[in-house]
């Protein structure tokens, strides 16, 4: 029994290319034999929440951070993320986990239905969006009908296209949000994201924040296939964001999807170690240069301050170049590093951030969709949620002072938009990323150290067991592609 069960969870994941091994600890393929037939839904949210959530967390900082400039490894005399060196296996982890994570939502989906609970039916729609879209964005073109599905005997699933991923999660959405019903409670325990207490879950306080996530996150795909014009994205935001009854989004950082790790029992920081957050890492210069431009309180918050070349005097916040040429030698100050305090719990882990709803409605302004009007009030909600967030202070006249206010205020451009939201999607998984390949935007420094002709690499390439053991689906989705796998070839809504 024991053995034709590990035989199916194994297909599983081989299906969708999953590379894993034995030092992996075959816990956590959810594969006890002496669990229940029946699952219940309360059984699997937690666990999805929490390890798709931390497992981001760290991608935003192993990853993230460096390709866009946030920080660097210090000393870091050649190679890295962040001169563009992105080898064959940089993704590897990012599809396993996705999909191993896919796997449990497929679960809890099918145990919501059999409950029956259409409020765990939605969340499951919701969460299945919300990782498929990170996964096609980092991929492009992916297993999604056919795959993990083993126990069907299909182990060498088709991949879909991007515009198929992205027209199914969005109809998923859309019909998640006819399905939440704040007036029926979540009988299946508190879930970590929104029902942490009584009052969380009072007049379905968290069933309704469930569904702002599902809306605000619609937005957040709509707007990344804006380019496509038959996704006819502009016409559909708009109709969310003129009927909130209907499509309520986020509207305040409350509301947020935001993981709060407490480091209470199970629910603690990705970093064994805090000190390994911040142990070989400078701040990048074109990151905390501009948090200087605008004065910014969030320098505190996300960084050290810099010290004289002695290490005994604090000389403000002040980073180096990514990519720099040459030793570290050359810099006669030691380098503002990163914050501790933002890897010790209790700390977050940002999904998606109600400041980035208002930069979606702010860019939708600036280009005519919304009232153009409205785009400064939105672009300095934004600013104000993204810094209010982190705990921060908004200063009275962050946007009218006279020293910063070129820096600050709204000038009409998408440029500045993008700027800002730059820094109100820190630490959000790969949304910068994301977000610079939609746009081109905030502009990056170049060096002659970067690789990659100084192009800042657009996919991950798929994992290599995924071509061995999936050859001709694999060679397919390639030549969808454009007939190359690498870190340039282009994503269909890029193009």
């Amino acid at each position: 029994m024991i053995k034709n069960i590990k035989k199916i969870s194994i297909m599983l994941l081989l299906v969708a290319g999953v590379n894993f091994s034995c030092t992996e600890g075959f816990e956590e393929l959810n594969t006890d034999p002496n669990r229940t037939e029946k699952i219940s839904p309360g059984t699997l949210l937690n666990p999805i929440l929490y390890s798709m959530a931390t497992f981001n967390t760290l991608r935003a900082d192993d990853f993230t951070f460096h390709i866009m400039q946030v920080t660097l490894p210090y000393p870091s005399n050649s190679g890295g993320v962040h001169r563009y060196d992105i080898g064959e296996s940089a993704g590897n982890s990012t599809w396993n986990t996705y999909y191993r994570w896919l796997n449990n939502v497929r679960e809890l989906k099918e145990a919501a239905i059999a409950a029956p609970d259409a409020n765990y039916e939605a969340v499951a729609l919701t969460l299945n969006a919300w990782i498929y879209s990170q996964l096609t964005d980092c991929f492009g073109d992916v297993p999604m009908d056919e795959a993990l599905r083993g126990e069907e005997r299909i182990f060498q699933p088709k991949f879909n296209t991007q515009q198929e991923v992205y027209t199914k999660i969005l109809e998923d959405l859309e019909y998640a949000n006819t399905l939440f019903d704040p007036k029926k409670p979540m009988i299946y325990g508190s879930d970590l994201l929104y029902s942490n207490s009584a009052d969380d879950q009072k007049d379905g306080k968290n069933i309704l924040r469930w569904k702002m996530f599902c809306n605000s996150l619609r937005l957040r795909l709509l707007l990344r296939v804006s380019k496509r014009p038959e996704m006819n994205s502009y016409a559909r935001m708009a109709e969310i964001i003129n009927n909130p009854a209907a499509n309520p989004v986020f509207t305040s950082n409350s509301e947020a999807a935001i993981l709060k790790v407490s480091g209470v029992g199970a629910n603690v920081s990705p970093w064994g170690r805090a000190i390994d957050f911040t142990t070989f890492r400078a701040g990048a210069e074109f990151f905390i240069d501009n948090l200087n431009a605008f004065n910014d309180p969030r320098r505190a918050v996300f960084n050290t301050q810099a010290k004289s070349k002695d290490g005994k005097t604090n000389i403000g916040y002040k980073g180096i170049p990514s990519a720099y040429t040459g030793s570290d030698s050359q810099f006669a100050f030691q380098p503002s590093g990163l914050n501790v305090a933002l890897a010790t719990a209790p700390m977050v882990c940002v999904i998606m951030t109600y400041a980035e709803v208002e930069f979606i409605k702010a860019e939708l302004a600036q280009k005519g969709v919304l009232p153009t009007a409205n785009a400064e009030g939105y672009y300095q909600k934004g600013v104000k949620a993204a810094i209010e967030q982190w705990g921060a202070v908004m200063p009275a006249d962050y946007f009218t002072n006279a020293t910063t206010k070129a820096a600050t205020e709204y000038n009409g451009t998408l440029e500045r938009i993008m700027l800002q939201k730059y820094y109100a999607l820190y630490f959000n998984d790969y949304q910068q990323w994301f977000e610079y390949r939609r746009t081109g935007l905030p502009v990056l420094p170049k060096t002659d150290a970067m690789l990659n002709n100084k192009m800042v690499p657009v996919r991950f390439e798929y994992p290599v067991v995924v071509e061995t053991n999936n050859p001709v689906n694999y060679a397919a989705a390639v030549a969808n592609m454009g007939g190359s796998d690498d870190i340039n070839a282009k994503v269909w809504w890029e193009k």
